[in-house]
């Protein structure tokens, strides 16, 4: 019992102390501490709560900035406010859903805001369904109201026509989500009796995507432990190339409001674009998937030689393995500022890789930040040694509840399975070998394509690559790496093979090498190897 609350006393003040050094808790006026403790403890840690204490202590600082122009807190308070009470009229209330297809843009983040001081659920849709994808997630899901951009229009005739439709984003501004908001009072509301949830899709690299439901977290630790490991700060300015509706996308938008930042949300990336938005507001921070960054090295040397990132603290990464040199190809570049996060939809995040961590190697997933746990445990469920491969189970305060159509990950205890194998290394840090449903026996020994993946990343001809197991009439499996150079016939399969075998098990050398011109990506970046 003692030991018990020694560790929550001990928790509470690791929170304060990265809370205060951050800026989120500074001296404020005594009202508004007093409304900032109320608003807390009345509404919990929920986008809702967040907003609305951002808008009590930031109200005429700038939130958001995109293609329409900028909204301060206190402005996006009122607008979601008064959405909320439009949604409310047309029937959306405590626990219902809504589906949210927009691309990054303020609409996205208001709809998410208005359903959250609903209560209701909001449903997060990827902008690259084709229709009879969103057609299937919707029937299954079941949301009441569907907020969309207009240009998904096209994608909406196996929609049940029970579902309400909003656009929220038109080339020329008219009706939609603009025209609720201006039609609702947008005084306080009365705080719903359930908080409320969202849905992130999984990515459906290997199969169609589930939904994994998760409540707003039950407190700080996670956010904390996050912060603690990343320098965030108060008031800092944030560029959000990752996409919204994308769990990274998402739960750096509401780091923004908990953090009093500034976000610049462009549409469609791009990646010349981004550079010319962190230059031009001078941003702290630039929010990405790691193909973002390989785009924009890739951009011509005359186009990147105008972009300083002079302001740039943080470059933060998530959504997809991160490639072998990229991080120290880009810190190079611009400086040591690489913060890889590594997690699944259903685990949240598992560990952090640093600038100093990728210094010390690259293809490192870092270590877990506090209030997260990991295991490594062999098929018989039992914890393996130091350096020995495993299946990676996370504990923490933000793993998902389950899959909305049933079912759930492997757990052991409070431990979740992230779907992935992997090590720690002597030093500590975690290293993840590849997808614990992709290793493949060839001819008696186990082979993980990651790490054959990652070495063939590294290669200084090599842009990207995929390794998948196929079928081999002598030893059972074999694998067949698919590759993207940087210059046809500058290097050769028999190249790439004899680079395996000089650097591994010659085993685990690809026995086909196929060149391509680009692999099958989603909008996280996340290579679709089913479709390979």
């Amino acid at each position: 019992m003692l030991g018990e609350v020694t560790k929550k006393v001990s928790d509470v003040g690791f929170q304060l102390k990265v809370l205060s050094e951050t800026g989120i808790l500074a001296p404020m006026r005594p009202d508004r501490t007093a409304r900032v403790v109320s608003t807390l403890v009345k509404g919990g840690t929920t986008p809702a709560t967040a907003i609305r204490i951002a808008a009590i202590k930031h109200p005429d600082q700038t939130f958001i900035v995109d293609e329409r122009g900028s909204l301060t807190f206190d402005e996006v308070h009122k607008r979601t406010t008064a959405l909320a009470r439009a949604l409310a009229r047309l029937g959306l209330g405590e626990e219902d859903g809504i589906g949210i297809m927009c691309r990054n843009h303020r609409g996205f983040i208001e709809a998410n805001l208005a359903a959250s001081k609903l209560g209701a659920t909001a449903l997060f849709l990827n902008t690259m369904f084709s229709g009879p994808q969103l057609a299937e997630v919707v029937k299954r899901e079941g949301p009441k109201v569907l907020v969309y951009d207009e240009e998904f229009e096209g994608l909406l005739e196996g929609v049940p026509d029970d579902v309400i439709r909003i656009v929220a984003w038109r080339e020329e501004a008219g009706d939609g989500l603009e025209a609720l908001i201006e039609s609702a009072d947008s005084a306080e509301l009365p705080l719903p009796t359930v908080q409320s949830k969202f849905i992130i899709l999984t990515s459906g690299t290997t199969g169609t995507p589930k939904g994994a439901q998760r409540n707003s977290p039950k407190g700080l630790s996670g956010i904390a432990g996050l912060l603690d490991k990343i320098p965030h700060r108060s008031g800092e300015t944030m560029v959000i190339a990752a996409p919204l509706f994308h769990s990274w996308g998402f739960i750096n938008s509401v780091f923004a409001l908990t953090l009093g930042a500034k976000i610049i949300l462009n549409r469609r990336f791009d990646p010349a674009v981004t550079m010319e938005r962190v230059d031009e507001f001078s941003a702290d921070v630039l929010v990405a998937v790691p193909v973002m960054l390989q785009l924009i090295l890739e951009l011509p040397t005359e186009v990147q030689n105008g972009f300083k990132a002079s302001d740039l603290r943080i470059t933060t990464l998530s959504g997809s393995a991160l490639p072998g040199g990229l991080a120290t190809a880009w810190m190079d570049r611009y400086g040591d500022n690489v913060y890889n996060l590594y997690g699944s939809t259903e685990v949240a995040f598992a560990s952090i890789a640093t600038p100093e961590e990728l210094r010390i190697d690259a293809a490192t997933a870092g270590r877990p930040p506090r209030g997260t746990s990991i295991r490594l445990v062999d098929e018989n469920d039992q914890d393996v040694a130091s350096g020995k491969t495993g299946r990676i189970f996370v504990s923490n305060e933000m793993t998902f509840e389950g899959y909305t159509g049933g079912g759930n990950k492997a757990s052991l205890d409070d431990y979740i399975s992230s779907g992935d194998v992997g090590h720690f290394d002597e030093r500590g840090l975690l290293f993840i070998d590849g997808r614990d449903d992709e290793m493949i026996v060839s001819g008696g020994e186990n082979i993980f394509p990651g790490e054959v993946e990652d070495l063939l990343a590294g290669h200084e001809h090599v842009v990207e690559v995929a390794v998948v197991g196929v079928a081999d009439d002598k030893f059972g499996q074999t694998l067949k790496a698919f590759v993207v150079i940087r210059q046809a016939g500058i290097v050769t399969g028999k190249d790439l093979k004899a680079y395996v075998k000089f650097n591994l098990a010659s085993y685990k050398a690809p026995k086909d090498v196929v060149f391509m011109d680009e692999l099958p990506r989603n909008a996280t970046g996340k290579i679709l190897k089913r479709s390979l």
